[in-house]
């Protein structure tokens, strides 16, 4: 690595900075609990029936495509907020705080809407199996009213990390989760004279949740931060404040909806293979959940803690730091996905007793073994690039791969070639390893360094108090 390629005039004496795993095990293990109540409810759902189990699964893939909405804010609103504490610029954090939750109202609003209206079209367009709709349709409208909370979750918890509070971030997560699962148990199977109202008590339960944890979000903003949002940052959208969080979250929500739009369509591919290979689709996702959040959490730490180097124009410990963060995940991830193989065919027992969905279920997990080196890069380079600035190469490279090797090759492996699942798992490998060798091109060619410059130069001229 060049000295002059990475040199910063200007750049602030060094301050404390957290090591990677402080940051990195909060964040694992709130992913940990979000993905365990997501297999908790496939599990009760598959204890009602496979049908239960199926509409579980689509409902949450939904779930997940619209969720990505409201990490156009939240990403943004991370990097700009450890950019600006970097520079030594609280003001600015302070202000593009304050002006998230307004976006955030109006993103909620929009998207529950937009699930309650139109739950039916959206499952059919899916290929959700006719025989699943009428469990689908109810759940997914009653989870609309979650999702609109969740705006707020997303985007509040994104400020605590912003500000190296991980660990009361995943305080308030795991008070939230267990409410749910505390919640699921009566009113997803009932309790004395409450009736048992299955998938819709399960969206309910987690609605009930959300608002708990908003109110514990507040607290730590008012206690932690000493922010205390007014009556107008909830519902005026100021625009000049936020042009830097959509600089970074737009091209951000855009290669990430990019990726889940595709993923819907091997989705829907899967769907029209039938029931049984939807059943071992959703079950062997759910385990790749568990896979990718070591890569998951350490990139998310290495945005963090790059964010707050670039903005006091640390490049050469940014660039040591991103380093550091990819071979981790490489081992991690890696060893994790061989575990995870290795003892498929004891753990998916809790889930089913047909052999053949196991014997296809741990194919395609060695599969993954291969899949996951490559989405390591993604997870932590990706990350890296958008706190530089960099954010728009992300998806403009991506793009082309997502909508032609992971759609297009999952209907031409799967379908087109009858390879079934195994084409299609062979799709996600193939779209992992373009991207991420591309993203890895980016960084170690220098190509994030003039965005980092940039960022830099940005947040210095604006480290005044903000109106």
């Amino acid at each position: 690595m060049s000295t002059a390629v990475l040199a910063q005039p200007g750049a602030r004496a060094a301050a404390p900075r957290p090591p990677l795993f402080a940051i990195t095990w909060p964040l694992f293990t709130e992913l940990l609990l979000g993905i365990s109540v997501g297999l908790a409810g496939l599990w009760m759902a598959s204890r009602v029936s496979d049908a239960a189990s199926g509409a579980f699964a689509m409902v949450n893939h939904l779930q997940a495509a619209f969720f990505i909405l409201f990490r156009i804010i939240s990403m943004g609103v991370s990097v700009v907020i450890t950019q600006n504490l970097g520079a030594g610029n609280r003001a600015a954090a302070d202000e593009t705080a304050r002006v998230s939750l307004g976006a955030s109202t109006w993103l909620g609003l929009l998207t529950g809407c937009s699930l309650l209206a139109g739950a039916p079209w959206l499952l059919q367009w899916m290929n959700t199996p006719a025989e699943l709709m009428p469990l689908a349709v109810p759940f997914l409208q009653m989870a609309a009213l979650a999702l609109v909370l969740d705006a707020y979750n997303a985007t509040m918890a994104s400020v605590m990390r912003a500000h190296l509070h991980a660990r009361d971030t995943l305080l308030n997560m795991l008070a939230m989760h267990t409410l749910h699962l505390l919640l699921c148990i009566p009113l997803m199977g009932g309790m004395g004279p409450l009736p048992g109202l299955g998938l819709v008590g399960f969206a309910l339960a987690m609605a009930l949740s959300r608002a708990f944890g908003l109110g514990l979000h507040l607290l730590l903003w008012r206690w932690r931060l000493k922010l205390v949002p007014t009556a107008r940052d909830w519902w005026v959208m100021r625009w000049k404040p936020l042009a830097p969080v959509l600089h970074i979250g737009l091209p951000g929500g855009a290669e990430t909806i990019a990726y889940r739009l595709a993923l819907m369509v091997s989705i829907a591919v899967v769907a029209r293979m039938g029931a049984t290979e939807l059943a071992v689709h959703s079950y062997t996702m759910q385990v790749m959940y568990f896979i990718l959040l070591f890569g998951l959490a350490i990139g998310f730490a290495a945005e963090i803690l790059v964010g707050h180097l670039i903005g006091s124009a640390r490049l050469h410990e940014a660039h040591a730091l991103v380093r550091k963060s990819l071979f981790l995940g490489l081992g991690v991830s890696t060893g994790a996905a061989l575990v995870a193989a290795l003892g498929a065919p004891w753990y998916l027992r809790l889930f089913t007793q047909d052999e053949a969905i196991i014997a296809s279920a741990v194919l395609l997990l060695w599969l993954t073994v291969l899949l996951e080196p490559g989405r390591t890069f993604n997870l932590v380079v990706i990350n890296a690039l958008r706190a530089t600035g960099d954010a728009r190469f992300p998806v403009a490279a991506g793009i082309v791969s997502m909508v032609v090797v992971l759609a297009g090759g999952s209907w031409f492996f799967g379908v087109h070639l009858g390879w079934g699942l195994p084409g299609v798992w062979i799709a996600y490998a193939l779209d992992e390893w373009i991207r991420g060798l591309a993203m890895a091109a980016r960084w170690w060619g220098h190509g994030w360094v003039r965005h980092a410059r940039a960022t830099h130069r940005r947040v210095v001229r604006e480290r005044q108090p903000v109106g």
